[in-house]
């Protein structure tokens, strides 16, 4: 008689029921062991509150997810790059639209930055730039005079000054600041996608697109500036990538300036510092034949530091006088010992449970170590290991920023917005992962559930 033995558990799905008891812990914890005075989030661990609706942009988003999933491997395996880049985007796009919309055009777009916290609502205090950027400091604390709005106070005004080049250039009001917030937000899985192409290998990027198109972070990405701040990131790490693997200098001069809006834009962005760290080291090869790149790029780098400190704004000064503030508000009543995990629970709500599953694998490469480094002059793996090696490093660099902002204590709670940075850094992951339409499935019904069953605006 032949005994049959029962088929061993997947791997990934220990990564996705560990995922998803943190979710629930974080949810019940958050319900029942706290109280909304303790944590000041209407759906613990989202921002959020219980709202179950649908709208104009739920037949749209049922339409894209079906057709991703459907065929989103096949099409990305089989399209010429560019025309893979350009249709990433559009699809992007058609996502995060019809999620927004799903809220209506008032609710789900024009009205998301014109809220009292948020950039639009100061915009009459910027008639005179020079001196708003002079005077920006002495409104972040509370007890200040005519004190910022939370979001204004909360970024360097760069994130507040975009908004208001917009309406002086005829283009103000929410809803072209949402279109403009949403459609550059969606170029951000593009620019990764460039990335994982220069330093790991194209069929890597291909195996990711899918992923990166339906993320459930679309949720967010089209109804906060996180997603414009996302992208801005992204792009900064994507050229210095081509500028590591070979591209004209100019793309090194490209990448410094984006990063130095970066950090003009967001306090917190600083840690892709650690991000682009892992970029130099993967290309380290390109880096040793041409350290000339390290003068475009740190030139680049000084523009928007240097003429927002000639007009008169002290970054250091305003991130001191921000963490006093953020003291004096939430976070000085949000525990800490709630928001150091819960925040990851967000993490995983706004990367989905395919990328829990993609994480492990790609700890298991790093893990290996059985990786030589079989790279030619030009900086192109030759080894299918290397190449899978070098895309789980990357992905380790965007974990380890997440890890470290999460640690600082500086964001606690409204993750699911605020690490959107770093979150798609993560969705690369995915390209680890085998029968990739099933997991597509899961991302995309993740999304729809957060989008129809909660209102999660701020």
């Amino acid at each position: 008689m032949t005994v049959t033995r029962p088929r061993p558990v997947p791997r990934d799905l220990y990564a996705v029921a560990a995922a998803v008891l943190l979710v629930t812990a974080a949810v019940l914890v958050g319900r029942y062991v706290y109280t909304y005075d303790d944590l000041i989030v209407g759906w613990p661990p989202l921002l959020g509150r219980w709202d179950p609706h649908l709208g104009p942009g739920t037949p749209a988003a049922l339409v894209v997810a079906a057709a991703v999933v459907a065929y989103g491997p096949a099409v990305a395996a089989r399209l010429p790059w560019r025309a893979l880049l350009a249709a990433a985007w559009g699809t992007a796009l058609a996502w995060t639209w019809s999620l927004a919309l799903v809220d209506g055009w008032e609710r789900g777009v024009a009205g998301r930055l014109t809220t009292r916290q948020e950039y639009l609502s100061v915009i009459d205090r910027w008639h005179d730039i020079p001196a708003t950027l002079r005077d920006f400091n002495g409104h972040i604390l509370l007890h200040s005079p005519d004190n910022w709005p939370a979001h204004v106070a909360g970024h360097p005004p760069g994130a507040t000054l975009t908004y208001v080049l917009l309406d002086r250039i005829g283009v103000g009001g929410g809803g072209w600041a949402g279109a403009l917030t949403l459609t550059v937000g969606a170029t951000a899985g593009v620019a990764v996608l460039v990335t994982v192409r220069a330093l790991a290998a194209e069929r890597l990027a291909r195996r990711a697109a899918p992923f990166l198109v339906l993320a459930p972070a679309a949720v967010w990405m089209g109804t906060s500036a996180d997603g414009y701040f996302a992208a801005v990131a992204a792009w900064a790490v994507a050229l210095l990538a081509l500028a590591v693997t070979g591209r004209p200098l100019g793309w090194a001069a490209g990448s410094g300036l984006l990063f130095g809006l970066t950090c003009y834009l967001s306090y917190g962005l600083t840690l892709f510092a650690v991000v682009a760290a892992a970029v130099l080291l993967l290309g380290r090869r390109g880096v040793r034949a041409r350290p000339v790149l390290f003068v475009p790029l740190l030139a680049g780098a000084a523009v928007v530091p240097v003429a927002f400190t000639a007009a008169g704004f002290d970054w250091w000064e305003a991130y001191h006088l921000l963490v006093e503030r953020y003291y004096e508000g939430a976070a000085g009543v949000r525990p800490y010992a709630y928001w150091v995990w819960a925040n990851l629970a967000c993490t995983v709500l706004i990367t989905g449970l395919a990328t829990a599953a993609g994480l492990r694998r790609a700890g298991a490469v790093l893990l290996r170590r059985r990786v030589a480094d079989g790279r030619g002059e030009d900086g192109r793996a030759r080894g299918g290991r290397t190449e899978e090696f070098r895309l789980a490093f990357l992905v380790g660099a965007g974990l380890l920023a997440l890890l470290a902002a999460d640690l600082s204590g500086m964001s606690k709670a409204e993750t699911e917005r605020i690490w959107l940075p770093f979150a798609l850094w993560l969705l690369a992951a995915c390209a680890f992962l085998t029968r990739p339409r099933g997991w597509l499935a899961a991302q995309a019904v993740l999304a729809l559930l957060l989008n129809h069953l909660l209102a999660t605006g701020w």
